[in-house]
């Protein structure tokens, strides 16, 4: 069964760390299975209005009245059933592009063709990292974490224990968007191997998550049907 990873980095900047670890729980997530259809969006150098909060999607079924890189990331973040976000830590949280997507995402799909109360039913992984330790990164994947629960998906962390909640990580004060990959390379900063490590159980677990939720919808398919356009989402992606 074809499982669609849809990887993204929320960063503004290339090359960057977060693209980095990204890269790491792809790689993973694609060794799952011969099914796997892994994309990857970047973030960087595109734009992304905030949320005017005007509800003219109500009246546009759904269709966000400001047109900006938002309906591209839509409309792969929709087709997705796996979606591993890797992002920077920006003043505790997650950069203010991310969460303008974020925002705008939830609004629209709230008067779309499935209505507010759908479930996406998707599985989310998150990863975040920074430049301090203990700087903001498990405040950003819980964050991440409230987003999947809002969009009635389903948070999966890596594997204990490296990743409890998700995949954090630090290049220990050293600047540039290539720290980790100079670090992993030399093999000289140990908690990179963490973070590398928690990136690659994300890719993983997250992958056979979605391999069993959609398995089993296909055996629970008349129950799903039965329940309207509650799971009309997961149905629609079998």
């Amino acid at each position: 069964m074809k499982v669609r990873v849809l990887g993204i980095c929320g960063s503004p900047r290339i090359p960057s760390n977060s693209e980095y670890l990204l890269e790491q729980a792809l790689e993973e997530a694609g060794k799952v299975s011969e099914e796997v259809e892994l994309k990857r969006y970047s973030l960087a150098g595109k734009k992304f209005a905030h949320c005017l909060g005007c509800f003219r999607c109500k009246e546009l079924k759904g269709e966000c009245v400001q047109k900006d890189d938002f309906q591209e990331l839509r409309d792969e973040w929709l087709k997705a059933d796996v979606i591993i976000y890797s992002v920077p830590v920006y003043h505790m949280t997650m950069p203010g592009q991310l969460k303008c997507f974020i925002d705008r995402l939830g609004n629209t799909l709230m008067f779309s063709y499935y209505g507010g109360l759908a479930k996406q039913a998707k599985v989310i992984g998150a990863i975040a990292q920074g430049i301090h330790i203990f700087s903001g990164q498990e405040h950003t994947i819980t964050d991440l974490i409230n987003h999947a629960l809002v969009m009635g998906s389903i948070p999966v962390a890596g594997d204990l224990w490296e990743a409890y909640i998700g995949a954090g990580g630090w290049t220990s004060k050293e600047p540039g968007g290539d720290a980790f990959k100079k670090q992993h390379e030399k093999g000289d900063f140990f908690d990179t191997e963490v973070a590398i490590r928690a990136s690659k159980s994300i890719g993983k677990r997250t992958v056979q998550i979605a391999l069993m939720l959609k398995q089993g919808a296909v055996v629970e398919r008349e129950m799903l049907e039965r329940e309207g356009i509650l799971f009309k989402p997961l149905l629609d992606r079998l």
